[in-house]
């Protein structure tokens, strides 16, 4: 019976006890660099020399990656480490919330870039006056509302599903595909709407990337220096290895609910993009980026002499 339902109980990464405690050093390791790397890019991307639309959004981006890994992982350390893995109901409820509104809003926000990076391979006379502070503020805020209303809608039509049978969650944090998998009742509608949710909400976004950098790399092409094309394929990548990985994770997860990839295979995709991608995104962006990489060595300086 929902109404008496309390709690849900997660299963975590494995089953093995006997791998409970490698993976609680592993993740902690990996989390702790996730908040090292982007707490750092927070503060070298308000240094004076970056202040620039890029680094604006690169800054959000790592603010992203901050929530999105202290809203998982933190509880799934926990449990590693301890034989009550149980969520409250309402524990779940904002879990579920926060992990969706979090990925929408980063996906959206990818695409925002994507944009900032035509302007300025194509349109470089006149990004400074397109790509001014108001229309960078005006896209990370439509990144949010898409990603509050995205969250709202899925959690909202997620608990409305009757959880009558066994309360254990067959995953590491509260998603979508296990909540519906976990449901009592006919979910063939809801399934059906998840996918339409995630053709809309991965499909569309990418296709604004996809048309971007079919814009810029027709012009790169057209650049006649070959340290410039280089210069700019370089910077893209950076993006476009983001967004592949990103994409890749949610699309395999979300187009396939309830069938099709096994728990196990969903789990080390989700681990993917909840705790790999938020560590990787400071290193793809810092180590392929000069301007980020001096100032970053500079405050590192700075820090030690401390």
């Amino acid at each position: 019976n929902q109404t008496l339902l309390t709690e849900f109980v997660l299963s975590g990464l494995s089953s093995h006890p006997e791998l409970q405690h490698l993976l609680f050093f592993t993740i902690c390791f990996v989390y702790s660099m996730t908040l090292i790397g982007n707490l750092l890019i927070c503060v070298v991307t308000v240094h004076p020399t970056l202040h620039m639309p890029m680094y604006f959004f690169l800054r959000v981006l790592s603010f992203l990656d901050i929530s999105t890994a202290s809203v998982v992982v933190p509880k799934m350390l926990v449990s590693l480490l301890s034989e009550d893995r149980s969520i409250s109901y309402p524990g779940c409820v904002t879990q579920l919330y926060c992990v969706a509104f979090l990925g929408v809003t980063e996906w959206y926000l990818l695409a925002a870039m994507a944009y900032d990076r035509y302007v300025a391979v194509c349109s470089p006379l006149r990004y400074a006056a397109v790509m001014n502070s108001r229309l960078c503020l005006s896209l990370v805020l439509l990144s949010c509302c898409s990603g509050n209303v995205v969250s709202v809608v899925q959690t909202a039509w997620v608990f409305t599903l009757s959880f009558c049978g066994p309360r254990r969650i067959n995953y590491f944090f509260c998603d979508i595909p296990p909540l519906v998998t976990l449901s009592c009742t006919d979910t063939s509608l809801y399934e059906r709407q998840i996918i339409s949710a995630t053709v809309l909400v991965i499909f569309v976004p990418f296709c604004l990337i996809l048309l971007s950098y079919t814009c810029i790399i027709s012009s790169t092409l057209k650049i006649s220096s070959a340290e410039s094309r280089h210069k700019t394929f370089s910077t893209c990548s950076s993006h476009l290895t983001v967004v592949t990985l990103y994409g890749a994770s949610g699309t395999l997860i979300y187009l396939q609910p309830k069938s099709g990839n096994s728990e196990d295979t969903k789990k080390i995709l989700a681990l993917i993009y909840t705790t790999v991608i938020p560590t990787l995104n400071p290193l793809i962006y810092s180590l392929r980026n000069k301007k980020v990489k001096e100032v970053l060595i500079r405050v590192v300086a700075v820090l030690m002499k401390k």
